[in-house]
């Protein structure tokens, strides 16, 4: 297991099958990054947190656990953990696309104008690498889920270093836009789609890891570079120590 070692007073903590964790003292909670096979009860507990969080906000169409299963397309899941070790929080990485019939943006603008606008943009930056962030959600107390979705907000600009792409993307509903946005996503010029319901205007957001940092707001670009940096420091040093091969 490798467990990030961070500095500039956060302390790092040991999470059972997590490929890497890290105490958020502003979130007042634990970051675990983990593969779904790590740690079966955890994925479980984030997915349930997901569906009844989705059909608390009326929006349960929008996320299906079974399909999630059946696809077996999560590369990766973020967890944000209080300090009794439940879930609060969390999202998941599907990829790298090899097509952007891989991504679920292209379900979402289904029979809308903007379809292939969407498609062009995925296959234009499939060659760099792409991963696409989904299912995101976080407690409704509302003493804490303003802090937990800023450290959520940050998964976007983490994967780029665990995975080692350049772009990441996710689609978004639009009030709540400015909260993605202040981890360096820019909104895609492409017309909105009314995903999951009419209700709804769902924009479409890229996360390039060579402008998050500068496009992040003050708040967020500091915890931004330490992160990524943290993180792509730690992956050198476990394939350094790492067995060679027979």
């Amino acid at each position: 297991m490798t467990i990030i070692e961070l500095p500039r007073n956060i302390a790092s903590t040991d999470v059972d099958g997590a490929l890497m964790s890290w105490w958020d003292a502003d979130a007042e909670c634990t970051v675990a990054i983990a593969r779904p096979s790590d740690n079966d009860a955890r994925w479980q507990e984030y997915l349930h947190g997901a569906e009844r969080s989705y059909r608390a906000h009326g929006i349960g169409n929008a996320i299906d656990v079974d399909a999630i299963h059946r696809s077996a397309d999560t590369t990766l899941f973020w967890t944000m953990l209080d300090p009794t070790g439940t879930v609060v929080g969390g999202i998941r990485a599907v990829g790298p696309l090899t097509s952007p019939l891989e991504s679920h943006a292209v379900v979402e603008w289904a029979g809308q104008p903007g379809l292939p606008a969407v498609s062009k943009m995925i296959a234009d930056r499939i060659p760099f690498g792409v991963v696409e962030m989904k299912s995101a959600w976080v407690t409704d107390d509302p003493n804490r889920n303003r802090g937990l979705t800023t450290t959520l907000a940050r998964a976007g600009c983490q994967v780029l270093a665990v995975l080692g792409v350049q772009f990441c993307m996710a689609t978004c509903a639009h009030h709540v836009l400015a909260r993605w946005r202040s981890s360096g996503g820019v909104v895609a010029p492409i017309r909105s789609t009314p995903y999951p319901d009419a209700r709804f205007r769902t924009k479409l957001m890229w996360w390039d890891r060579r402008t998050v940092a500068s496009l992040a707001a003050p708040s967020q670009t500091a915890k931004i570079i330490a992160e990524m940096a943290d993180i792509s420091q730690s992956l050198h040093n476990s394939s350094r120590h790492a067995p060679a091969g027979g």
